[in-house]
């Protein structure tokens, strides 16, 4: 019987891709070193650009019309709480399958349960840590105690009076934003990483009977990038640029895109610059983090038998366009992922791969490698022929994104491939990049009220009819046929000789 693989995952929050890449002006020895015994996924992306669904997606290896989060469900207008009824998470199979599993870190999938539930043993998680519970199908208003006089953010509150500091960003009535800063434990992350490391340590006492799956997830390299000084130090001042389209006024982009950007229309261009050194000093720290891992799994004894994932959950814009962190503008800095993998399974390693992966596709990879067959379908699809040194023929050509928005909701759903994208803006206009000509994503080729009728209007239907299909095969309803709700130039019904004719779904039962 084939030996089931150890799974080491360390998963960071908010790092692009571009970041852990061959030619990355990132300061990442570790990485690095890792990179000689992996696979880099050099186009991954995420399917929402937010955490808990792009987690969500990672655990199930389904979108989010499948697995039911669609933004934070830990805030009081939440979409969702959690998962659908009925779906479950690839650790729930590895547990099943004899697997150990442990956890430790940040886990932001459901607010009504916890890693506990899925299978996995807690060795530290930011916060309370146990703060899970059905929640009543009302509204929920504790937001609303941020803003008390007695309470703990009552200092806080920005009245607009005081002078703006470096890297702040005033907001009347609302707590002042501090874009970057100094701090020797950011989020805490170390906490996350010792109890990992501690963890790994006691394996040399412990028998080898049973393969076992570590989830490490720091907080970083998320917003605001306060950083210790020492990894700082590493990029000296003005050594970064800005991005070449941090000057794009997105005058033919939807109004939201420019609103969201005047947020850090306050900041000066030096500080800027300064945002993109602190971003990159932020991954310089967690892949310090991430060497103290792998030192801990090589003292372990058990490294030669594991497989080990860097990935992050969703990009970070640094700049792009003027726009930090990340949201509804759907520009590729958002969706732009790590994806490496090492370690055992994989042929012919120190290898770049560009096909197109999403982070959906993980969970049936992990099912593979370990050699457990289930039943229920996936949204993503297994990436050993890849970690394997082979490219499937029929391998995916286009990316797919779903969102409903960050708290601040809309609709939007988009179409890549190495030629043209495409979104749909349910609450402006749509967008159409040539890719080709223009990867920076600087002119919309279609704004205009009426792109079904533009030059490119073979194009958008050609991606509509994509965007539709991939709908109808994830159980995605945002079809809603209301003359006030049906804004796509395309709709549905284009996809209709696809399907045989008939457009009725069995519900999706994960």
């Amino acid at each position: 019987m084939k030996t089931q693989p150890n799974i080491l995952i360390f998963m960071t929050d908010h790092q692009r891709g571009d970041t852990i890449r061959r030619d990355s002006a990132c300061i990442t020895p570790n990485i690095d070193a890792f990179r000689k015994s992996a696979v880099t996924f050099t186009n991954a992306y995420c399917p929402a650009p937010h955490c808990c669904p792009s987690r969500a997606s990672f655990f199930t290896g389904l979108y989010p019309s499948q697995h039911g989060v669609w933004n934070n469900v830990g805030v009081s207008n939440t979409l969702s709480r959690g998962l659908f009824e009925g779906v479950r998470t690839f650790s729930e199979d590895l547990r099943d399958a004899g697997y150990r599993l442990y956890f430790s870190g940040k886990w932001h999938v459901s607010q009504e349960e916890g890693p506990a539930d899925r299978g996995f043993e807690m060795l530290h998680e930011p916060g309370s840590g146990t703060d899970y519970r059905k929640f009543r199908h009302v509204p929920e208003y504790s937001e609303w105690a941020m803003y008390d006089r007695k309470g703990y953010y009552s200092n806080g509150i920005d009245t607009g009076e005081e002078p703006r500091g470096e890297a702040q960003v005033v907001r009347p009535g609302y707590m002042r934003y501090t874009q970057y800063g100094i701090d020797e434990d950011p989020f805490r992350d170390s906490a996350a990483v010792q109890a990992a490391v501690e963890r790994l340590k006691t394996m040399r006492d412990e028998p080898d009977t049973a393969p076992f799956a570590l989830y490490v997830g720091p907080l970083g390299p998320h917003d605001p990038y306060f950083v210790p000084q020492r990894f700082l130090d590493l990029y000296p001042e003005d050594s970064l640029p800005l991005p070449d389209t941090f000057d794009d006024a997105m005058e033919d982009k939807p109004a939201l895109y420019r609103r969201t950007r005047s947020r850090y229309s306050q900041l000066t261009r030096e500080e800027h610059r300064e945002s993109v050194r602190r971003f990159y000093a932020f991954c310089s720290y967690e892949d310090y983090l991430f060497g103290q891992v792998m030192d801990a799994l090589e003292a372990s004894g058990r490294k030669e038998n594991t497989l080990v994932l860097y990935c992050s959950d969703h990009g970070d814009y640094v700049g792009e366009h003027g726009l930090w962190a990340k949201g509804l503008p759907c520009f590729r800095g958002a969706y732009d992922i790590c994806s490496m993998a090492g370690g055992a399974g994989i042929t012919n390693p120190d290898r770049d791969c560009a096909a197109p992966v999403s982070l959906a596709d993980w969970a049936p990879t992990f099912l593979e490698l370990a050699g457990i067959e289930v039943e229920r379908t996936f949204a993503g699809r297994s990436l050993v022929p890849f970690l394997q040194g082979r490219e499937p023929a029929d391998w995916r050509e286009d990316c797919f994104t779903q969102t409903n928005g960050n708290e601040v909701y809309g609709i939007q759903r988009a179409v890549w491939n190495r030629k043209w994208k495409y979104v749909f803006n349910s609450f402006d206009f749509d967008e159409l990049y040539d890719l080709e000509r223009d990867p920076g994503e600087l002119h919309n080729l279609i704004y205009r009220p009426d792109p079904e009728n533009s030059d490119y209007a073979p194009v958008v239907k050609e991606m509509c009819h994509k965007l539709w299909r991939f709908a109808w095969e994830t159980h995605d309803n945002c079809v809603n046929p209301y003359i006030m709700t049906a804004l796509a130039p395309f709709g549905p019904g284009i996809i209709q000789e696809d399907i045989g004719g008939s457009f009725y779904r069995e519900p999706f039962r994960g």
